[in-house]
């Protein structure tokens, strides 16, 4: 049964593998409008529905001290109205013709999506290039959604013990990264903001030359360009602040902090400043993307097998790596303890298995396990039309190329045990570690 198993799963992986060699990329346009607008159409004519997207360069990473959660609050405001399209009447219109919306702000980039049936294309596009330069911005629905948004925070994050010390401990892993600044913005700058403070981030980020429209669906390329020109090409192009990527120190230090919350679960939170794709050298994302995988993906993996299963010192591990950040990234474990054993014993327990990343020898299954499984979702996700452009948006967002995505898995299946061994030994060190222990304390009534 053994040997059947493994034919069978080598059967499955060279299906995967063929799956993604027939990748979208074939069908997949590029075109440049004459204001810097770039348009990416992706084909697929399984349904009769489209996917249009929005993607702006502009996120929390972006703001300057004092005016956080601007990125968010404009995304808010964006469905404010324009003269074309009085308050309110956006998403009624989308409804109306069985469509659906809504937009996401991350520190990197905030974009807008609709959903239809193909045949609504023409007024997915009209309505995005109409609020993209005319949009109306009133004191008035300013002080109502700034209220949402501090409600928002409040929910999310303030009177969440987990969300609270995520927001701590990304404050202390990024010490001179922008990457530090929560999406929704500290409180006290929500409370100070000012809708000219939206109408000037509005006029300096939105414009077509720091877009990137992505249409995904039952579409003809070359109609798509057509109607891009038709509504977006009137938009005028004008110059865009100079940025840097956001890098963090090469060894800013080790750095730890306790944090006492009202609540019922503790949390252990390890992180390791690293490189991107964007910033690291060739090969160093794809390497440190397996790494993670050896450590915490499946239950075959390191930290679920000892900490879990045999140690029993943990109930609950996930680690994290983004490789496509638009600047450095960390590479993330959190855990937390089982009952009857403390914060202190699981991160010993953590940081041994970190350290046995670079003592003991990554076998090349190990590996094996962490591709088959990455190419299993990767092959599920590309079945979804929203998450096709989601893909493609957000590598054009940070600075890739949309065919990144496709390389993708090449790229990892190339990774050798050597150097995910270098990375660990490189990146995996305390003068980049940064600790968290969130202890729980007794909720007051």
């Amino acid at each position: 049964m053994r040997h059947r198993c493994l034919y069978l799963l080598a059967f499955i992986g060279s299906l995967l593998a063929l799956s993604v060699q027939a990748s979208p990329a074939s069908l997949t346009s590029e075109f440049h409008l004459d204001n810097g607008l770039k348009l990416v159409v992706r084909e697929d004519h399984r349904a009769p529905t489209v996917v249009v997207q929005v993607w702006y360069k502009i996120g929390s990473s972006y703001e300057p001290d004092g005016l956080t959660g601007m990125s968010h609050a404009l995304e808010h405001m964006m469905f404010k109205g324009t003269q074309k399209v009085p308050e309110g009447e956006f998403s009624r219109i989308v409804a109306l013709y069985g469509g659906e919306d809504n937009a996401f702000t991350t520190d990197d980039y905030t974009a807008y999506y609709q959903v239809y049936t193909a045949d609504k294309l023409p007024l997915a596009l009209e309505l995005e290039a109409d609020r993209m330069h005319g949009l109306v911005l009133k004191p008035e629905d300013f002080a109502q959604e700034i209220r949402v948004i501090m409600e928002e925070r409040r929910l999310r994050t303030d009177d969440n013990p987990q969300a609270l010390a995520m927001e701590r401990f990304s404050t202390l892993a990024w010490l001179t990264s922008p990457s530090r600044i929560p999406t929704v913005g500290w409180m006290r700058d929500l409370q100070t903001m000012k809708v000219e403070d939206l109408r000037h981030w509005y006029e300096t980020w939105y414009a077509p030359n720091n877009a990137t429209l992505v249409v995904a669906g039952d579409v003809d390329p070359l109609q798509v360009k057509k109607l891009a020109d038709q509504y977006f090409a009137a938009i005028p192009a004008h110059p865009l602040p100079l940025v840097q990527l956001p890098r963090e120190l090469p060894e800013p230090g080790e750095r730890s902090m306790t944090l006492n919350l009202p609540g019922k679960v503790p949390a252990l939170y390890v992180g390791f400043n690293v490189p991107s794709r964007n910033t690291g050298q060739p090969g160093e994302a794809e390497a440190l993307r397996m790494l993670m995988g050896v450590l915490d993906e499946g239950i075959s993996a390191r930290l679920e097998t000892r900490l879990v299963r045999e140690q029993r010192v943990a109930v609950a591990v996930a680690s994290g790596y983004d490789a496509f950040s638009r600047g450095d990234s960390l590479f993330m474990v959190r855990a937390v303890p089982a009952p009857g054993h403390t914060l202190a014993e699981l991160e010993a327990a953590v940081l041994a298995e970190v350290e046995k990343l670079k003592t003991e020898k990554i076998e090349a299954n190990e590996l094996k396990r962490v591709y088959a499984g990455f190419l299993s979702s990767d092959v599920f996700e590309r079945d979804s039309l929203q998450e096709q452009a989601n893909s493609i948006g957000r590598l054009e967002s940070v600075g890739l190329p949309w065919k990144t995505a496709d390389e993708w898995p090449s790229s990892l299946q190339a990774v050798t045990p050597d150097a995910v061994h270098a990375v660990a030994i490189k990146y995996l060190v305390p003068v980049r570690r940064t600790v968290l222990r969130l202890l729980p304390t007794e909720i007051t009534p």
